[in-house]
This record gives C-alpha cells, structure tokens and sequence, in this order.
C-alpha cells in the first residue's frame, strides 16, 4: 500500500490543496515513536486562518483512522502510525507475490532514455577508470528499464583520432605479431608507449603519425585495416571484461561511426549562422554564457570531440527519439557538454534540454595514478584478479568445505569492487583500500551478500512453509516493523535513485535493508521456537528480506551467492 497516498487523499478530504502538493510535504519523522508518517500543518495556516496546532488537532479527530493504529497532532504536526499488521502483510505479501519484479513500475511506459557510458578507446587496455562510466551507466540502465522505459545503452567506443596514425606507424615499425595474437591490447600499449619513448628522441615520427592518419582518414586500404584489425582485437578484449561484469549494450556506435554525419553538422550550424572563423579554426562563440568558444572545425579543417558529440546526439534524437539522453563521462569534461548542449540550443533543438551529462570523480590508489603514454596503468583485468584471488583467500581461512568456492569468490571479489565504485555520490573519488572493500563487516559489497546468504541459510533450513497461513499480526517487535518499513521503502528508492541519476541511493539501500536484516536476526529466534505461527511469520519476514536485497544488488549489477 502506498501510505503517503492514501494519507494524501485522507487530508484532502478536509482541505483545499491539491493531491500531489500534500504529498510533497509528507515526512517521515525523525524518530519511531513519533510515527511513521507526519504532515506538517504550516501551510494551511494562510488557507484556514487557524494556527497550525489547531489545524493538525482538528485534523486529528476528523479523519477516518482505518488502516492507522493511530493519527495524532503533536503540535503543529498531524502525526500518523500504521496499523503494524496492515503494513506487514500488505508490503511482505507484496514482496513475496512479486519477486524478482518487487520495486518495478510502468512509470517510464512510453518513454526512451538513452545511457552513454564505458566507452574505452580501442586499442588501449581497459583501465580501473572505466569502471567507473561502466558501473554507473550499468545500473542507470538497469533502473530506468526496472520503471518502464525503453534504454538504449551506448558504448561510444574511442575508435578515431589521430593516436591511430600513431600506432599504424609503431605497429609496422615493432609490431611482435605472436604476441598480437596471444594478449593484443598487452602488445599494442607496448608499441604506443614505445612511440611516444621514441618520438622524445626523433620528432620526425609524429610527423609520420599524421601520416598514417591522414591515409586513414582518406580510405587508404591497408590503413583501413589495419585500423579494424585494432579496433576488432580490443573489443574481443573487451567484452571479456564485460561479461565478467555481466554488462551489455544495446549499440556500440563509436566515434567513427559518424566520420560521415559530421557535414551535416557543419552545414546546420552554417545555415543558423552560428559558426565563426577564430584564429583559423570554425567555432560558435559562446562568450554570453560565460564559457570559451566551442571548437567545430580545427585550423586544418580537421573535426574534434565536440563535432562527433553533436553528430551523436542528432542521431540518437532521430533515430530514438528519446525523451532523456545520458552522458556517463568523467566529471572533468562537464564544461564540454555545457558546450555541445548550449550550441544544440542555439541552433533551435528544443530537446537539448534533455541531454544530460553525468559526471563522476577519479579513481585513486595510495601509490599514485595512471597515464596510458607512459605505460603505468592500473588495468580493470588486474584489479578484478586481485578481488577473486583475495576474496578466495578469506574463504580458504574461514569456510575451506564451501561448495563452488572459485565461483563464490568471483561473485563476491568482483561485487566487491562494483559496490565500491557504487556505494557514494558519483562525484566523490575513490581511493582503494582492499581491507574495507573484502571486509565482511561495515559498508560493503561482501556483507551484503553475506545478510542475503545468512537469510538463505535460514529459509534452507526451515524446508517448505506455506506463506499463505502467515499470521503477520505475530510481527510486532521493534525489529521487526523496522526491517519491514525498509523492505516496502524500496521503490521510493529506485524513484530518488532514478531523478538524482544517482545509483547510490540503491547501493546505501541495500546496506540499510542488510543492517535492518541484521539487527532483527540478532534479537529474534527463527527457527528455535515453539509457536509455528511465529516462526513461519518470521520466516515470511525472512524471504521477503532475501529477495529485496536480491533485487537491490541486481539494479546495481551485483549477483547473490546462495552460501558463504
């Protein structure tokens, strides 16, 4: 039941404002024993011309109580408190009858959304950076198809640019073609970090870079495929990766895929008007919004990233047509997409105002950062490894019989890893400390798993129960109503996760159902009780807890273990 609706239509019973105005100001008090829901009564105060303690005392004794235990003023505040038997069946029941599919809706029917994210450049290995993008985009994707929109997932694939005239050249200069074969982004990082080493001591080798790219950009044969050999190599690489974290995409349309939808940028943006020759370069000026020019054409006629982006999203509006569309890319390049989205407005696009970008901080280690020219990357493959073989070794220590133990320990090291990319605002850097991130104590991935394996363990050994004989009036401890308030809070999750564009509102869910879980396990007996009216209750309870938090981690692309 959703119980600020119905307290909603109860208070516009006696009041003149409108249903979804007297939602928005419904809170949940600070303390339990002040209710499970207040109104405040500040502003019927001009309406009734009644002080607000009167208004919410007089309220008080008018509106019908079914399905409340009991509504009281405290002062200014109408106070509400749920029929506790009411509330458990109604959200348990719920959960239980819908499984999988408990926190959906239809609110997205009709409506597109496209999400931007990985987008790793071909040919360069798949650092700890792009998880970042890959994480956040993945569980967007996820949240917004759990509402009821059609996604499009987009991994805008870094396949152009000058860097590959560069590695044309290291290639036929150094190229070891059996280790090509054997660990080909391992071999192309060595012959481009290589270039650069060499292009320190003989700048004649840029100039050949261009070269080769200039050859590439005119069709040439043999540059041409070279270039689709690199860019068909790394995505084998990559979507090895890829399935490790189980994530997909719906269009893998890179910055070469609009080589040939770039003229028609240039020319709208000429018929507007909007172009301007600066310092050789064609480029919209933009000094009335307070940011510099937005670079379309360089000097040399050749295009740029933002030339691509706005060949990008007119493709994505004629092809999709979407209602949203999702840039997940590093917040470092937030002034460019204030540029590309503001020239879209200049030149009339109405629906410019629908690209959003979202940004995200860095990803740190206590020893210093990365730079792919010099060759001192942190790789995703490496550090997902380290996950598994550490996580392994906690299992080895504490529970050496387990069953499936390799594949527990994948499940639970790269968890571990995703959740921490997860659990904070996006725009907050990351520095890894392995203890906290394999901890099964405290905020992480593990012990979140670890509350859903526990509550398993407990339904496997109750054997079969028959949850429609529950008797959920049993279900009034503390514990137990608390547990079960943050089970049926779930969905206003996935909506506050889904209009902050922020997947750790979910992640922070899920720890909050995993301590709730908890606290109630740890004050309650299950199965060591005499009434089985109370014991299947409490099993009910348990279920229901097993499959949100499931649902939870799965909307941030995180799997369950059944045993730990």
């Amino acid at each position: 039941m959703d119980y600020k609706q119905k307290i909603a239509e109860l208070i516009k019973t006696q009041v003149d404002l409108e249903l979804e105005d007297i939602k928005k100001l419904i809170e949940i008090p600070p303390k339990s024993d002040m209710g499970d829901y207040a109104f405040p009564c500040f502003q019927l105060a001009k309406v009734m011309r009644k002080a607000p303690n009167m208004i919410s005392a007089e309220l008080s004794e008018k509106l019908s109580k079914e399905g409340f235990e009991e509504i009281k003023a405290l002062g200014p505040y109408l106070n509400f408190f749920v029929d506790k038997s009411s509330f458990a069946k109604t959200t348990i029941e719920t959960v239980l009858n819908e499984g999988d599919k408990y926190g959906s809706s239809n609110i997205g029917e009709g409506k597109t959304v496209c999400v931007e994210y990985s987008s790793p450049n071909i040919a360069k290995p798949f650092h700890v950076g792009h998880l970042f993008t890959t994480a956040i985009g993945n569980s967007l994707y996820k949240l917004f198809k759990e509402e009821g929109y059609n996604v499009v997932g987009i991994n805008h694939l870094g396949d152009w640019g000058t860097q590959f005239g560069k590695l044309i050249s290291a290639y036929k200069r150094w190229a070891d073609l059996d280790a090509l074969e054997k660990s080909p982004i391992d071999e192309l990082l060595r012959i481009y970090v290589k270039f650069h080493k060499e292009a320190e001591k003989d700048e004649s080798l840029v100039d050949e870079g261009r070269m080769y790219f200039k050859k590439l950009e005119d069709g040439d044969k043999e540059a041409t495929e070279l270039w689709q050999r690199f860019r068909e190599l790394s995505l084998k690489e990559f979507n090895r990766v890829y399935d490790l974290l189980g994530v997909k995409f719906d269009s893998l349309a890179g910055e070469a895929f609009y080589n040939d939808k770039m003229d028609k940028v240039v020319e709208g943006l000429k018929e507007k008007n909007l172009l301007v020759e600066s310092n050789g370069a064609q480029v919209v000026m933009l000094d009335d919004y307070n940011m510099p020019p937005c670079i379309v054409l360089k000097g040399d006629g050749a295009t740029i990233y933002a030339t691509r982006d706005l060949a990008a999203a007119n493709y994505r509006k004629e092809n999709y047509n979407f209602d949203k569309s999702i840039y997940v890319v590093g917040t470092p390049q937030a002034l460019h997409f204030k540029q590309v989205f503001k020239v879209l407005e200049l030149e009339g696009k109405e629906w410019a105002k629908d690209c959003v970008h979202v940004g995200f901080g860095l990803v740190k280690f206590p020893d210093g950062g990365m730079s792919t020219r010099k060759g001192n990357v942190v790789l995703l493959d490496d550090l997902l490894r380290e996950a598994v073989e550490k996580t392994l070794e906690v299992i080895n220590e504490k529970n050496p019989e387990l069953e499936n133990k390799e594949e527990v320990a994948k499940k639970i090291g790269i968890g571990a890893v995703v959740f921490t990319y997860l659990k904070n605002s996006r725009e907050k850097d990351i520095i890894f400390d392995w203890k906290e991130i394999l901890s099964f104590e405290g905020e992480t991935g593990p012990y979140v798993q670890y509350s859903y394996a526990r509550a398993n363990s407990i339904l496997t050994r109750a054997g079969e129960i028959d949850y429609s004989k529950v008797d959920y009036s049993k279900l009034n401890s503390k514990e137990e109503f608390e547990l079960i308030k943050t089970l049926e809070s779930f969905k206003k999750n996935i909506h506050s996760a889904i209009e902050k564009l922020e997947p750790c509102v979910v992640t922070r869910y899920s720890i909050e159902v995993a301590k709730a879980f908890n606290k109630f396990y740890n004050a309650h007996s299950v199965l060591n009780l005499e009434d089985e009216s109370l014991k299947q209750s409490r099993l009910a309870l348990v279920k229901a807890s097993c499959q949100v938090i499931k649902n939870a981690l799965a909307l941030i692309g995180i799997e369950v273990v059944e045993k730990m």
